[in-house]
């Protein structure tokens, strides 16, 4: 069977970066590979206007109708590629901190050496992390990787970094269960990759760049300390058996 791609960018309030977002796509090597579907959780900024524009040229666009969080948010378009019959997905930032000319690096993995799931890397390229990173982000990226390779027991390098690559077949085993609700924020995204590390699939990291834009921008709406209690959560409960 062929692949079917789907890339899925997720946006809250980012009419200022995502008409970049999306004209990067689409003057990438990428475009015309996969389709590009953009999820929109709630947002009152215009950004599903910016959407709309391009819908001649074959973007689509998911709107939740209240904002429910990222960790739901990329629920939904797992959902979505799964009943239209997708093989690979593919999650990029909706802020323009990826660089879509880097997801042959994450998908090639999966459709050339059968790859199940395909992280990616700042930390495995020179130069991955560019722009104005917050230094407390600079911190947590680095102790995050080490309490995952603690209670996993695998080397991961980046395990915060939600541009990644996946085969859609993964949440057929019943282990993996995306739809519990305390995975509604930044949960998610680490829970996914712990489950995947643990059940033995077949995974790797691939080297990406992650450029951080001016704050002046609004560069990140992850709170320091809310929401690195968000993603610290998943091992922390998986780990002593408190979730499954």
């Amino acid at each position: 069977m062929s692949n079917r791609i789907l890339v899925s960018p997720i946006a809250f309030n980012e009419n200022v970066k995502l008409k970049s977002v999306i004209d990067r796509f689409l003057t990438s090597r990428f475009y015309g590979q996969a389709d590009y579907l953009v999820m929109d959780d709630c947002s009152d900024d215009g950004t599903s206007a910016i959407v709309a524009e391009y819908a001649a040229q074959g973007v689509k666009t998911i709107r939740h109708d209240q904002r429910s969080g990222v960790g739901a948010s990329i629920r939904t378009v797992i959902q979505y590629a799964r009943e239209h019959g997708y093989t690979i997905l593919v999650i990029m930032a909706g802020n323009d901190k990826d660089n879509p000319e880097e997801i042959s690096a994450l998908v090639d993995p999966i459709v050339k050496e059968d790859y199940d799931f395909v992280q990616g890397s700042r930390y495995l390229k020179k130069d991955g992390v560019g722009g104005d990173m917050p230094f407390y982000r600079k911190i947590a990226t680095r102790i995050h990787p080490l309490l995952m390779r603690v209670i996993t027991g695998k080397k991961v390098t980046d395990t915060t970094n939600g541009f990644r690559a996946f085969k859609l077949s993964i949440f057929d085993d019943d282990r993996i269960n995306i739809d519990q609700t305390w995975l509604n924020q930044y949960e998610l995204e680490p829970y996914v990759l712990y489950k995947v590390l643990k059940c033995g699939y077949k995974c790797k990291e691939a080297p990406v760049t992650k450029i951080y834009p001016s704050r002046s921008l609004g560069y990140t709406k992850m709170k320091p300390l809310v929401g690195w209690w968000s993603i610290l959560k998943p091992l922390i409960y998986l780990g002593l058996g408190i979730k499954k």
